[in-house]
């Protein structure tokens, strides 16, 4: 094994304690120096830590993941080199304990080339097309209408919670999924148990997750073998319908354990969602003046999907709360970025909170403005705005439910924003090194000027 990484640099940087070569411009580091602990034990804040190691602003670190060279990149010069799909692959990039359990075996997110855009083809056309967002904006509403009356009849859960029951059944009726409401509830959970599991295998939660993966594939591939089979109806406009008839590039039909997998991707990412709801959760008890203006807009529409308020504020709940702190890939071949090479078959690592939060990129990165966002209907021409991935969603790995995931936020974000419902306080703080994490109470929630002290005795738990 080398002794030193190849990753190469014009600036050697004495602050990271390093030795420089000054014939080859390599800054040498010792092959057992791996960075890969650091992303369990900094979670959120890994790449802090790298982009010491060179001068402000740059737009590329070296660093060593999982005992290969690495280049940690940002911002938009960062975001064009790691979706250039001439030069890098996905394959095998992503360890496989998260590959496994959040995405499934052979999912569309371990593809590369024709492989790739001939199956996001199908997630393009069921989920990215607008009518498709238009299907979903009525199951919205009464769902999060219907969680928005509990909470003012006296229930008190957090937002997170009921994020997932009311996002769950939302999107699974969108797909097309059969069963009562309470089962689509309890499917949620076990979707949301996989997404809160899967970054930590250190724990028994990672266990569950992996447990709830095999019954939920096992699951899905019922329901597709059961619409092959003629026994379940699903309508032509559907997820379910999608993936029960997808074919691969030689004509032939995924197999139904690889087609459940696939519509479990459909779906569960607006369950994520629920994780960026705590988040809006805290900001909206931090900022009660957004509250407002957004219960206002809701009051004029009439409406909890698609206000302009709403949306903008989901859309910087996204930039500042990223699902993952990064994402790896594999250079095919040679590629700089800010004078610094990552080698062939180096990983390129994609910062996406320091890209979302670049100084470069954003004025005032640090400040929570959803005013940025106002106006700006394009946000995908937004090069350094990478929550969902980055560059084009057909032909690139840009997450094709987006669209669907800034509606399930923006009615979230309204249903909380409600006058008779307050976010309680406590419970709010964030574990940055959890990933993926969320405020620990996930936003606890009851109806506005209820206390404890006012309720019986015998029924305060």
């Amino acid at each position: 094994m080398s002794t030193t990484n190849e990753i190469s640099t014009p600036v050697p940087d004495a602050r990271a304690g390093h030795t420089a070569d000054p014939t080859r411009g390599v800054v040498a580091r010792p092959a057992w120096r791996d960075d890969s602990a650091s992303l369990l034990t900094r979670g959120y804040r890994f790449g802090e830590r790298i982009w010491r190691r060179v001068p402000d602003g740059a737009r590329s670190a070296p660093m060593r993941l999982l005992f290969s060279d690495a280049l940690l990149v940002r911002g938009a010069e960062g975001v064009a080199a790691f979706y250039d799909d001439a030069r890098v692959a996905r394959h095998g990039a992503m360890p496989p304990f998260i590959q496994e359990t959040l995405f499934g075996h052979e999912s569309v997110h371990s593809l590369d080339g024709d492989d790739h855009r001939h199956r996001k083809a199908t997630f393009v056309s069921a989920l990215y097309e607008d009518d498709q967002v238009a299907r979903l904006r009525p199951h919205l509403e009464r769902e999060w209408r219907h969680e928005v009356d509990a909470w003012i009849a006296g229930g008190e859960r957090s937002a997170y919670d009921a994020a997932v029951g009311a996002l769950g059944r939302a999107i699974m009726r969108w797909a097309g999924l059969p069963g009562t409401g309470e089962a689509k509830t309890r499917w949620a959970r076990r979707q949301a148990q996989i997404v809160d599991g899967f970054g930590v295998p250190y724990s028994p939660e990672y266990v569950l997750s992996a447990l709830n993966r095999r019954w939920s594939d096992r699951h899905a591939e019922q329901l597709i073998r059961a619409v092959r089979a003629g026994r379940l109806d699903a309508h032509p406009d559907t997820a379910l319908s999608a993936w029960a008839w997808h074919q691969d590039r030689n004509g032939r039909l995924l197999g139904a354990r690889l087609a459940g997998i696939e519509l479990q991707n459909s779906f569960r990412p607006m369950i994520a969602v629920a994780r960026f709801t705590a988040f809006a959760a805290k900001r909206l008890q931090e900022l009660p003046e957004w509250r407002e203006r957004i219960a206002a807009e809701v009051a004029e529409r009439a409406s909890l999907v698609d206000g302009p308020l709403a949306t903008a504020f989901a859309q910087e709940i996204r930039r500042t709360a990223p699902f993952v702190p990064m994402l790896p890939a594999f250079a095919t071949q040679d590629i700089e970025v800010d004078g610094r090479t990552v080698r062939a078959g180096g990983r390129i690592v994609l910062d996406i909170l320091g890209t979302d939060t670049d100084d470069r990129s954003w004025e005032r990165p640090d400040v929570f403005d959803p005013e940025r966002f106002l106006g700006v209907d394009d946000y995908e021409a937004v090069a350094a705005f990478v929550p969902h991935g980055g560059a084009d969603v057909a032909t690139g790995h840009r997450c094709p439910g987006e669209k669907l995931a800034i509606a399930g936020l923006a009615a979230s974000i309204s249903a909380l924003s409600n006058p008779r419902l307050e976010v309680l306080p406590a419970g709010l703080e964030v574990n940055e090194r959890r990933m993926p994490t969320k405020p620990r109470s996930g936003g606890r929630v009851r109806a506005a000027g209820s206390s404890d002290g006012a309720r019986c005795p015998f029924h305060r738990h």
